[in-house]
């Protein structure tokens, strides 16, 4: 079995609890104030870690109290911190969240994440079989050093560009795997999307996207389930109901599960199964780093 390097964001997430939304200029009462560890690369990490996958982390924490308790609970998920930097440059990654209606909004402030170099990520020891992957809450020119790495020692990359921002042809070409919501899929092929599109132009929006003929485009699409294109085959996994609690880190989730998975050498249709269904119990439980099921989990509801 490979192992899987994540190279990205690490947060501590500052979660407001309450009935609605707040419409701009207005103030609503909460009900509670939780706090969770997050950050795209983290929660990344935490479920392929979870999910028995041996995880590397590389990444960047500030020399502070958030910073100290994101270590001690990464390190209890059996992760590798052997590449994570703490420095006193900056504070640790924030993210404000509020959750109401079982969805969210959220205000990121990278911190220390925004300090990941080159240096960072060239020193990771990648080979044949391993998975490298990344997100957008990192600077993109260390994404393409870590992607140029992986790609010279034979690892399969996944990307998944979160939040969305523009990303470079040069880029997009050292990604094997490119895994993003419908949002995002409209953003970066630049065509309008909304959650009631049906699987066709779904599908059409990704082929603008594939740079390489051999590059996989996996588009989840939450309770409807998962779309990909996988080369030239259509892959279409179902969604599944669930009462959700909270959508924070599902994503990530999703992620993390398909880079276990691919490292372990399970086939791509079956990994994005695998994938969808531990996603959907993620949505089950309050936070996002905390709510990554093990593989017994998701074994199951499969």
């Amino acid at each position: 079995m490979g192992r899987v390097f994540v190279a990205g964001s690490i947060n501590m997430d500052v979660v407001a609890t309450a009935d609605r939304h707040p419409k701009v200029g207005e103030t609503v009462a909460g009900r509670q104030v939780l706090y969770f560890p997050g950050g795209k690369g983290a929660n990344q990490a935490v479920a392929a870690s979870r999910l028995g996958a041996g995880t590397t982390l590389i990444g960047r924490l500030g020399k502070d109290s958030f910073g100290a308790e994101l270590k001690t609970f990464l390190g209890d998920q059996g992760i590798d911190l052997g590449y994570v930097v703490e420095t006193a440059e900056a504070h640790t990654g924030t993210a404000i969240i509020t959750v109401a209606e079982a969805d969210n909004t959220i205000v990121v402030i990278p911190g220390a994440n925004g300090l990941v170099g080159a240096d960072d990520v060239e020193v990771v020891p990648l080979l044949a079989g391993d998975v490298a992957v990344s997100q957008f809450e990192i600077p993109l020119p260390s994404i393409a050093a870590f992607f140029q790495r992986a790609r010279a020692a034979g690892t399969v990359t996944v990307l998944n560009p979160a939040p969305a921002q523009k990303i470079s042809g040069e880029l997009l070409a050292l990604v094997d795997i490119l895994v993003l919501n419908e949002t995002e899929l409209g953003f970066l092929a630049g065509v309008n999307l909304s959650d009631s599109d049906e699987a066709g132009k779904i599908i059409g929006a990704a082929r603008k996207l594939q740079v390489r003929e051999d590059q996989t485009i996996c588009v989840t699409l939450g309770k409807r389930g998962v779309l990909a294109l996988a080369g030239r085959e259509e892959i279409t996994v179902p969604g599944r109901a669930v009462k959700a609690i909270d959508t924070t880190g599902a994503g990530d989730c999703f992620v993390g599960a398909l880079a276990a998975q691919l490292a372990d050498d399970v086939p791509l249709r079956t990994a994005i199964a695998f994938a969808n269904a531990a996603a959907s119990i993620s949505v089950q439980r309050m936070g996002a780093g905390p709510s990554m099921p093990t593989a017994a989990e998701v074994a199951a509801v499969l």
